[in-house]
């Protein structure tokens, strides 16, 4: 014998409307989008095969539900709380740990410890580790940053990022900056090169060999570099590597350096360099913005494959490493690619100063008793 056939649901306009919103948003949790479809439907028919069928479920579960609305109506739709113990700490608790944590320093150090948190909260290392992972506090990192002064600020970075987005025709792009004071570094003990089980080692401590500058002008188009290093970088090793770059690029094309507000690049020797030449054009990035020159980009890739852990016994040594790199490079270049307008650069510093400004006062307190 079949089951009885049902009559179908009957909702109030409240209902009804809360209900579709149910079922319509996308960012309704799938599954109580679905109770609130399989509810609408038998609103429309006591039968729970032909909901079944046109929601793709089984008569079985169309039941559940609708038994469960017709109780408990809305709230019947939510999940039941899970088994388990309950929970043993406050949100009064939780939120002290916080607080302690943004608002006050350890008496003993700059910023607080799991170990020194739970120490002080009386709560468990575990539990203060979970508690900072649920809010995101890493009280053990730090990180820096130095926002521009720059009164041309804005300017200067719609003039740079233009050039970066929109170049114009038959005009070269080059990033040009120096690499000054790169050391010449040998370990005093042999290194052990790493194996199964174990990471390269090296020795703590080295052996200085000299120094050495390297000027660097980045094609933005093709991802290429013009390299050269120096004994010094002075406006006269500056000024002859213009004229290296000068061999290195067509004569028939506008030159747009993009560089720092560096006194070397400001010389009277460069100036009249660039008074000769007409055709190349410079642009200086904000001070402290040199994030803006994508040379750094390219200096950054030089250390962490090449610089950081090289061991050089002489500048002859490094010279030679520095040019392997620069050629390897241009073998395959590859641009980077430039992604943010200056609005959305101008957008992203001002949402950081806003939400800095009321810690710049830096009105945090040692001592666990505050």
């Amino acid at each position: 014998m079949g089951s009885p056939r049902l009559k179908a649901l009957e909702l109030g306009e409240a209902e009804r409307v809360a209900l579709e919103a149910l079922a319509m948003r996308r960012r309704t949790a799938q599954g109580l989008a679905l109770r609130a479809r399989i509810v609408l439907a038998c609103a429309e028919t006591g039968s729970p095969r032909l909901v079944g069928a046109r929601l793709a479920v089984h008569p079985d579960t169309v039941r559940k539900w609708r038994h469960r609305f017709a109780r408990h109506r809305l709230d019947g739709l939510r999940d039941d709380p899970r088994p388990g113990a309950p929970r043993k700490i406050g949100d009064e608790r939780i939120e002290a740990v916080i607080s302690r944590t943004l608002e006050s320093l350890p008496a003993d150090g700059t910023h607080w410890s799991s170990r020194g948190m739970a120490k002080a909260s009386g709560l468990s290392t575990a539990t203060v580790q979970r508690i900072w992972r649920a809010f995101g506090l890493q009280p053990h990192r730090v990180e820096t940053f130095k926002l521009s002064t720059d009164p041309d600020f804005v300017a200067k970075v719609r003039d740079v990022v233009g050039l970066y987005i929109a170049p114009p025709d038959r005009a070269l792009i080059l990033c040009v900056d120096e690499k000054s004071q790169i050391q010449a570094l040998d370990r005093t003990q042999p290194l052990l090169p790493m194996r199964p089980g174990q990471v390269e080692r090296r020795s703590h401590d080295y052996k200085r060999h000299g120094t050495t500058s390297l000027f660097a002008a980045l094609d933005v188009a093709t991802g290429r570099v013009i390299g050269k290093c120096f004994a010094r970088h002075r406006a006269a090793e500056f000024r002859r590597f213009l004229d290296e770059v000068e061999a290195h690029v067509p004569s028939d094309v506008d030159v747009h350096l993009v560089m720092d507000n560096y006194a070397t690049h400001k010389a009277p020797t460069v100036r009249n360099w660039l008074v000769k030449r007409p055709h190349w054009h410079v642009h200086h990035t904000p001070t402290s913005a040199s994030w803006l020159n994508q040379v750094e980009r390219f200096f950054a890739l030089l250390t962490d494959r090449q610089l950081r852990r090289g061991a050089h016994r002489s500048l002859a040594s490094l010279h030679e490493a520095i040019t392997a790199f620069i050629d390897q490079h241009n073998a395959d270049p590859k641009p980077f690619r430039w992604t943010k307008s200056a609005d959305d650069i101008r957008a992203s510093i001002e949402r950081f100063c806003h939400r800095v400004a009321p810690e710049t006062g830096d009105q945090r307190t040692s001592g666990p008793g505050h």
